[in-house]
């Protein structure tokens, strides 16, 4: 009797643990299936301690910034906010934004070349600052020739726009120490930050001659939260294709863009801004002249107001060898324009900021165009002058590359120590100098091409001329103010030309070509609907590496057209690439402004593909008769001259068209005291 009960007992006690058993495998698989990325068995525990922790990260997740306070809407009778559009990744959880920042990318330059790991790339903050009464209503009617708002067709659309916030930032700060080189850095960078950054001081910034500004952290804080993800709505049916060409974003190619979007934090546009929509944004700039105006007169104000009247009524171009017109959206303008920038143009350069932030270029790497520009401009006797009376630009001479290496502190998933830094430099010159208030720094310029030189020069320094190599709408680039700065991959400092050919179009067989790191959300679908698939469409991931990348620069030479697109930012320095190998540049970065977009037709030479168009590529490129590809092979080899570096300049090179674009979209947007 008690042996048959044991068993009783036993067989009981294993038809529940099996009735248990089979109840957990259910709930894990039903949890699996519904969030297949979660940790099953925590989530099952977990809601109370989630709901405490979301409690406590609210308030401290977002960068510290100073005393803020935050007002929504569009009200611009604000006096004293320096109005900027927003990044729309900043509507995501801070586990979004610190896996952005901590982000590494190898910089594709040459795609293959394995030695080419540069830092990280992320996306920009929006800060805005505290500026000078008497130039707000200006600033506040600046603000209604924003980018964003421009295109927007009504008062709804506007006041759902990014760049309808406004953030005010206490200057008195507390400071904050540390920092560390990041372990990814090319050779020859410096292994530790200068003396000058080692020890900080209560200070927000000294006036002393000497003095370089230091970097600070508040100590009360708010968290800042944009969500502008639905803001704004999609244009379907915009771009430089035909209509037969354009394509839904639905269905598989949808499907293919969310799957990429997984293994990345950056997100496809809330809106794109077709090639034609900036055009249009470039010509309503010019007519509007937006800037600041100064607070008191100055004759390089009517010297400037001269030239921009000499150029508008500029005579026909009849006989000139060395430029093209095709090329150029107004040949005869742009002719007459560098003339007078030859004749008149003076810049004063800052003296301020120690090295290696400020006055020490890098002339290697992807982010060479800073170092190069850097360089020659320090050291050119026809524009610089000493006295800034005389100065119709103010050049502020810092490396947004070199600002990363310095001040970054390795795993912190933080940039606010970087922008603060530039945010009290601007502060320092602001104190010291009585040529930043005049204007407001409409007169003053920077040329950066590190990813997070968007960021790094918001706040004050907003205002000036930023000539960027991220040139992104979406993260604040202002068309017809700022400028976009060519990226450019210099492999040897001491001949920036080498590889500077291509073969004639008689000798280029294949179609298409692509390779490189599946870096963002584009490049996974380019390869997802073409790797593989066609013959006359190579497209690849990495290629191995060869010495000299001659693999993958005989593919560019043997290619009719050379796929540019984006990775984790809309530039790319495959774009000069493609121009120094003769191949056409398909351009595929939704939002991205093409360099010296104000001067050059970028559609008479290059073809500009909206992201979602991928899965039509081969129509798109096979529509393009012979007879105009030989046209468009023709102007790459004539616009080449406009995209390269000497060892001391010479007429026309990248360094006079970046000078003259800044100098150019200063001209179109002063206005007399």
């Amino acid at each position: 009797m008690d042996q048959g009960y044991q068993l009783l007992c036993l067989a009981k006690a294993r038809r529940l643990l099996f009735l248990v058993g089979a109840t957990v495998a259910i709930v894990i698989v039903v949890q699996y299936l519904e969030f297949p990325s979660s940790r099953v068995l925590v989530s099952l525990f977990s809601a109370v301690n989630t709901r405490s922790f979301m409690s406590r990260n609210s308030s401290t997740g977002s960068e510290a910034l100073g005393n803020m306070t935050l007002s929504n809407g569009l009200n611009t009778t604000n006096t004293g906010i320096l109005h900027e559009t927003t990044d729309s990744d900043e509507a995501s959880d801070d586990k979004k934004e610190t896996a952005e920042v901590n982000k590494s990318e190898e910089k594709e330059g040459s795609p293959n070349n394995s030695n080419a790991s540069e830092s990280k790339r992320g996306s920009s903050d929006s800060f805005g600052l505290v500026s000078n009464e008497t130039i707000s209503d200006d600033l506040a009617n600046q603000d209604k020739n924003s980018t964003l708002n421009t295109i927007n067709g009504s008062e709804e659309e506007k006041a759902m726009a990014p760049d309808a916030s406004y953030i005010n930032v206490d200057k008195d700060i507390a400071p904050i120490s540390g920092r560390n080189k990041s372990s990814d850095a090319d050779p020859g960078y410096p292994s530790s930050a200068p003396p000058m950054m080692n020890t900080f001081s209560n200070k927000t910034f000294s006036t002393d001659e000497n003095s370089s500004p230091m970097i600070f952290e508040s100590s009360n804080t708010t968290s800042m939260r944009k969500d502008t993800a639905g803001a704004l709505k999609r244009d379907e049916n915009s771009g430089l294709l035909p209509n037969n060409y354009s394509m839904s974003t639905s269905g598989s190619f949808s499907s293919k863009v969310t799957a990429a979007k997984r293994k990345t934090s950056k997100k496809p546009p809330s809106r794109v801004i077709s090639i034609h929509q900036m055009n249009e944004l470039l010509r309503q700039s010019h007519a509007s002249s937006s800037s600041v105006r100064p607070l008191w007169p100055s004759g390089v104000d009517q010297e400037m107001l001269f030239a921009k009247s000499q150029i508008e009524n500029a005579p026909l171009i009849k006989n000139e060898t060395r430029l093209y017109a095709p090329i150029y959206r107004n040949v005869s303008m742009f002719r007459r324009s560098y003339e007078l920038m030859e004749k008149m143009l003076k810049v004063y350069v800052y003296q301020d900021g120690e090295k290696p932030i400020f006055h020490q270029p890098i002339l290697d790497g992807i982010y060479a165009s800073e170092g190069w520009f850097m360089k020659h401009m320090e050291a050119n006797e026809n524009f610089v002058t000493k006295d800034p009376g005389k100065a119709h630009l103010f050049y502020l001479p810092f490396s947004s590359r070199l600002l990363e290496l310095t001040l970054y502190v390795r795993h912190s998933h933080s940039r606010t120590n970087l922008i603060e830094y530039m945010r009290n430099y601007a502060g320092m010159i602001a104190a010291k100098y009585h040529f930043w208030n005049r204007t407001g720094g409409a007169d003053h310029f920077v040329a950066a091409c590190h990813d997070w030189a968007p960021a790094e020069t918001r706040g004050p320094l907003l205002n000036c001329i930023r000539a960027l190599c991220n040139a992104d709408i979406e993260v604040g680039f202002s068309i017809g103010k700022d400028v976009s700065l060519p990226e450019t991959y210099v492999r040897s400092a001491q001949n920036p030309l080498k590889n500077l050919e291509g073969n004639p179009p008689s000798q280029r067989p294949i179609l298409a070509f692509f390779a490189g790191n599946m870096h963002g959300y584009v490049r996974p679908v380019l390869l997802d609907y073409w790797g593989n698939k066609d013959p006359d469409m190579k497209i690849f991931g990495p290629m191995p590496h060869v010495k000299g990348n001659t693999n993958y620069i005989q593919h560019m030479k043997s290619s009719k057209f050379c796929i540019c697109p984006r990775g984790h930012e809309v530039n790319s320095p495959r774009i000069v690439e493609a121009i120094f190998l003769e191949c056409v540049p398909v351009i595929i970065s939704d939002n991205f402004v093409p360099p010296f977009f104000e001067v050059l037709d970028w559609e008479s030479f290059a073809v500009i593909v909206l992201e979602k168009d991928i899965p039509n590529l081969k129509n798109i490129l096979v529509s393009i008769s012979e007879e105009k590809y030989i046209e468009m092979h023709k102007r790459v080899k004539k616009v080449q001259q406009h995209f390269l570096w000497h060892s001391k300049p010479e007429k026309y090179d990248l360094f006079h068209m970046i000078l003259h674009s800044v100098w150019y979209n200063r001209i179109f947007r002063i206005r007399p005291a």
